[in-house]
């Protein structure tokens, strides 16, 4: 069996837009997932949070008492190290940059880890909606940065009308056609959108529950459901895919798209393979399976988003499904999404 390769998701954004609320939000709100944290700029992260998602055994422990991995960014490699390996049971990394932190650098030191239990998960890009025609014009490089995301989060937008929500919209898809956008107030996204999280068994009857089972329990009656507001449309074929229109779907995906993750079965040439297929927004990544239990007997996708055309993203995977034989040099497609 492959070795688990922990995602590592890079969050970034300028100064104020939001980006350790979201991180907060994660941690308070994801239950049964376990996270690990790095911090660049360590600031205001509610420890408090932390200890409620459970993730204190997860975290590297300062001299200052801090539960967390505080990080200059050439100390990246370390701290990956410190929470990923062999015995990690984390489910994912998130990497909170600096507001002043250039992404690309960010992207470059986890793409580029010798760690090899990790693998870069992609860059969420959090965006101010009230600032950020401020900023952008005092400061061009966001708009790079926007560019660069693979998810952008668009946060505050409780402080701002409906003309200006759609006119930001406008000009955030002029910048990054591809990239999903995810409109929100104090950075309330489902977890859901950016990683797996696990089924893990419930406490045993007499157990005692843990403060987040506790805390999680107690708030699920008192707040709207993140994910009620997000279509999930479920593929499946028996037929084995066509790798380079599958990869083609996955770069141009239809409009509303947040994420798509399953198992895909293509065929190239005399060749056919499994792959665990996982996006977020713009980023793609296809992992090998092998032939296990349970690994399904042919695709099944689940395709999550935000006012989706079902028929129209059912037929697009349908289309998938060659009609004639394909070449083999086709397996190249995904050949560039899977890891090193």
């Amino acid at each position: 069996m492959a070795k688990k390769q922990i995602p590592v998701i890079v969050v970034a954004g300028f100064l104020g837009a939001g980006k350790t609320t979201l991180l907060n939000h994660l941690l308070r709100n994801t239950r049964g997932a376990r996270i690990g944290v790095i911090v660049n700029d360590f600031g205001s992260v509610n420890i408090d949070s932390m200890m409620v998602a459970g993730q204190v055994d997860s975290m590297v422990s300062l001299s200052n008492g801090c539960l967390c991995c505080a990080v200059d960014v050439s100390d990246m490699d370390a701290m990956l190290d410190k929470l990923a390996h062999r015995s990690s049971d984390l489910d994912v990394i998130v990497v909170e940059a600096s507001g002043l932190a250039e992404p690309r650098n960010m992207i470059r030191l986890v793409a580029g880890s010798e760690n090899e239990y990790v693998t870069y998960g992609g860059l969420v890009l959090v965006v101010d909606a009230v600032e950020f025609a401020a900023t952008a014009a005092q400061h061009p490089e966001l708009e790079q940065h926007v560019a660069l995301a693979d998810l952008v989060l668009v946060n505050k937008t409780d402080r701002i009308d409906g003309d200006a929500h759609d006119d930001l919209l406008t000009r955030l898809c002029r910048l990054n056609s591809r990239a999903a956008v995810v409109s929100t107030d104090h950075g309330r996204i489902d977890p859901a959108l950016l990683f797996d999280i696990p089924e893990r068994p419930d406490p045993r009857p007499g157990e005692q529950l843990t403060l987040d089972e506790l805390l999680y329990e107690q708030d699920e009656h008192d707040h709207t459901h993140l994910h009620e507001g997000y279509d999930a449309i479920t593929f499946e074929a028996a037929d084995a895919l066509h790798p380079r229109v599958l990869v083609d779907f996955l770069e141009n995906q239809p409009a509303g798209v947040f994420r798509i993750k399953g198992y895909v079965r293509v065929t190239a040439g005399l060749h056919t393979a499994d792959y665990l297929v996982h996006t977020v927004g713009d980023h793609i990544r296809f992992d090998t399976v092998g032939r296990r239990d349970d690994v399904p007997d042919g695709t099944q996708l689940v395709v999550i988003g935000a006012d989706l055309d079902a028929d129209d993203v059912r037929e697009r995977l349908r289309r998938c499904v060659p009609t004639e034989p394909v070449s083999a040099d086709a397996m190249y497609a995904i050949h560039r999404f899977t890891p090193r």
